[in-house]
């Protein structure tokens, strides 16, 4: 691994994975973090954001998880997996309306069955 900027989500994921999400929050913020666009910006949003949830910090996940990505008019693997992310932090919130939505709009993205969006739908709605 080179460690450029492209693989600052497997860093940071590898710091949550030895027990240290505030040093995958700092991976976050920092100058390299800046330079990613699209889906590598994407991917190290949902680490720092399950770095967030790991410290227990509900509502900040969601918000580091609010960018212009969120469109539930997006389909594919990378946006079905932000949308699940997002709404497994809506839900950890609190905010489970906001979460079956993006659950449902995950699922809608998810042309390859990649996450278990439908499940969560179902156990959400008490139909699981």
């Amino acid at each position: 691994m080179s460690g450029g900027p492209g693989f600052l989500s497997v860093m940071a994921d590898c710091e949550r994975g030895l027990g240290r999400p505030e040093r995958a929050i700092e991976l976050g913020r920092s100058d390299e973090a800046r330079q990613l666009t699209g889906d590598d910006a994407s991917e190290l949003r949902m680490v720092v954001a399950g770095a967030r949830m790991d410290l227990g910090q509900f509502d900040q996940a969601v918000v580091t998880l609010q960018t212009s990505d969120l469109d539930a008019k997006r389909t594919g693997s990378a946006a079905a997996r932000l949308f699940y992310a997002y709404a497994d932090a809506l839900v950890a919130a609190g905010r489970t309306k906001d979460g079956l939505e993006w659950f449902l709009n995950s699922a809608a993205a998810d042309l390859d069955g990649e996450t278990d969006a439908e499940e969560r739908v179902a156990e959400l709605t008490g139909e699981g």
